[in-house]
């Protein structure tokens, strides 16, 4: 596949969309870092014709563009993961999306408002009342126990100690961190810590969830951990989630959709086997080239498909086989263990319960093979 060098040509994407409404989104955002950024964008849209272009000049000037022409939507329960090399603006768009950094350009809106519009006391309502917010530095005060350090947001709201100690406390049992409530910081383990700075930025029930690296401080085995308690979190609780990392392997775990970030621009979104198998530029792909292609290719796309059938006896591809049955949005890693030691099929059922096809261990080598299957470790 051929280079795009465009960015604006490279961030069309063809994923599917989540069936949610648009939570957040990020419209032409720029950060300029430099003397009078604002002068080069009279309007404040960020909107222009040639971003390349302007990227060149803010070089030229001695400014440095940090995210540049920046846009993407995230619709509601949808995990978005922003991915990236250090430098590329992952964590600056971030930090621009919650006006922790204040752009110099653009739109975010969140539900239709725009949040570079609010005023200062508008701001802080919206991140005490609708954002969660967890970084790589867990950021827990030591002077507090954990179940101060997880109550800490509602006593900043005024809530009375009852009820904030009974929230703070369901969120700690969330986390599986019950019986270390009166433990100090220094007294739990990384991933604990954690587990500690996550449950404080659920106690306020935000509607949306901004995670910059947060497991990447971690050591290898309990980063795992982390990223299936992660998954298990939310499929309890379905936030809409903008969260940073590097490692593509996490981002493949997590992700709904992924936008790659090169020098402060978006140069492709889209869902993980999009991004892997239709790299959209050589960068995407030396990014995504040590990804082993099991742990992206679906059951629905080398499955044998048929008519859908309510399942349990036979079914449209015209087999009576009665094996186990999988989703169509498995992994062919999750359903090799099943062809290590049967020849059999396997049925594909869809979300209702109906056949919809079935998937034989020809199918699987011959989609490894039409990829090119890269058969190194997970």
């Amino acid at each position: 596949m051929d280079e795009v060098h465009d960015p604006a040509e490279a961030t069309q994407n063809t994923a599917p969309q989540p069936a949610g409404a648009v939570k957040i989104a990020c419209r032409n955002v720029w950060k300029v870092y430099g003397p009078k950024p604002e002068g080069y964008f009279p309007d404040g849209s960020g909107r222009t014709d040639d971003p390349g272009a302007l990227i060149q000049r803010l070089r030229n000037d001695g400014c440095i563009p940090a995210a540049a022409d920046v846009s993407f939507e995230v619709r509601a329960g949808e995990i978005f993961v922003i991915m990236g090399l250090s430098g590329s603006g992952k964590s600056t768009i971030v930090r621009c999306l919650s006006r922790l950094v204040e752009p110099t350009a653009g739109e975010i809106l969140l539900d239709g408002v725009d949040l570079l519009k609010m005023d200062a006391k508008a701001l802080t309502d919206v991140r005490r009342h609708k954002m969660g917010m967890v970084f790589q530095n867990f950021g827990l005060m030591p002077h507090l126990t954990v179940l101060e350090n997880v109550a800490f947001p509602l006593r900043v709201q005024g809530v009375d100690e009852s009820a904030r100690r009974k929230k703070a406390l369901e969120m700690i049992a969330l986390v599986g961190l019950e019986g270390r409530e009166q433990a100090f910081p220094r007294q739990l383990s990384g991933g604990q810590q954690q587990r500690v700075g996550i449950a404080r930025s659920l106690c306020v029930d935000p509607e949306l969830w901004f995670l910059d690296e947060p497991f990447s401080a971690l050591d290898p085995l309990i980063r795992r951990q982390m990223q299936d308690e992660f998954v298990r979190l939310q499929t309890m609780l379905h936030k809409t989630i903008v969260f940073i990392t590097h490692d593509f392997l996490e981002a493949l775990k997590i992700a709904d959709r992924i936008a790659i970030m090169k020098d402060g621009r978006v140069v492709q979104i889209g869902s993980p086997s999009e991004i892997v198998l239709n790299p959209a530029t050589e960068y995407v792909r030396e990014f995504t080239e040590d990804v082993p292609m099991v742990r992206v290719i679906t059951v629905a796309e080398v499955m044998e498909r048929g008519d859908a059938t309510p399942g349990s006896d036979g079914g449209s591809d015209g087999g009576s086989d009665g094996g186990p049955t999988v989703a169509p949005d498995m992994t062919l890693e999750a359903i090799l263990p099943h062809f290590a030691t049967a020849d059999a099929p396997l049925r594909v059922v869809d979300a209702d319960g109906r056949r919809v096809g079935r998937v034989t261990p020809q199918g699987v080598l011959k989609a490894l093979a039409e990829h090119g299957e890269r058969l190194e470790e997970a």
